[in-house]
């Protein structure tokens, strides 16, 4: 049975874009090869309005991180060649990485949690200088002084010289703003939780971390500018949306043997 085949216009009606974008996707090689009629009109089917919604997928809302930006143009690029059956299997992988992401940024938000409620981090018994805590940290003292810019910590100073000195507390809260930072949580973010601790807010940090203020909201121009301010959610959307990826790879490689 011959297939149907749409113009350009009705693929983009079909996924709800701009029919510039479907041509930027073809450009990107993000669709299969694209027939021509002899007068030189793409002739599309159902394969590329599908192959349209898997790029839509893997390219729309906030980029999570590199890993996951490049697992997602990968598999979206394996699917465009034809390859199924590889892109399928490059789906769950991707699964795997956004679940790991998030598994991550579950556990940081664990530690931050069992922080504030009076467990100590850290067993620093005498204070020490600003080198000794980026060797303990594993980061730079550009890192540490970074992050006292951005008023995520006050460090003491000594009266005589002002050096910084770091004692069981400040390296203790280090070590929760490094475990935050690392798991993919913004200086934000981070800095948004800590000032409610410090007020004596303790409750649903997690939710603090995950949830933007008006003020910044304002400020970014009505919409959160950065995947890492809503990090839970960032990456509780790009399971979901993998999940949605995956069940549409196996209805394609269904259709494609049916015919």
């Amino acid at each position: 049975m011959k297939r149907r085949t749409y113009r350009t216009s009705q693929v983009a009606a079909a996924v709800g874009v701009h029919p510039n974008t479907v041509r930027l996707y073809e450009r990107y090689g993000l669709l299969p090869e694209i027939p021509r009629t002899v007068s030189g009109y793409r002739q599309y089917t159902e394969a590329h309005i599908d192959q349209m919604r898997l790029a839509r997928m893997a390219f729309e809302g906030l980029w999570p991180g590199r890993a996951i930006r490049q697992s997602a143009v990968a598999l979206a690029k394996q699917s465009a060649a034809g390859d199924l059956g590889g892109a399928l299997e490059m789906a769950y992988r991707h699964l795997a990485i956004v679940q790991a992401e998030r598994a991550q940024a579950e556990s940081a938000v664990k530690l931050l949690e069992r922080w504030a409620r009076g467990t100590a981090a850290d067993a620093t018994s005498r204070p020490i200088s600003i080198g000794k805590v980026a060797d303990l940290l594993g980061v730079s003292r550009d890192m540490l002084r970074n992050w006292e810019r951005n008023s995520l910590i006050q460090v003491p100073r000594e009266p005589g010289n002002g050096y910084r000195v770091y004692g069981a507390a400040e390296i203790g809260r280090l070590r929760v703003i490094r475990m935050l930072s690392r798991a993919g949580y913004s200086t934000m973010s981070i800095l948004r939780m800590l000032l409610c601790l410090d007020y004596g807010e303790s409750a649903d940090l997690r939710h603090v971390l995950d949830t933007p203020t008006t003020e910044e909201l304002e400020d970014a121009g009505g919409d959160v500018y950065s995947a890492a301010d809503r990090w839970i959610t960032t990456l509780d959307g790009w399971e979901q949306r993998t999940h949605a990826m995956i069940e549409l790879l196996e209805s394609m490689i269904v259709r494609e043997r049916s015919l």
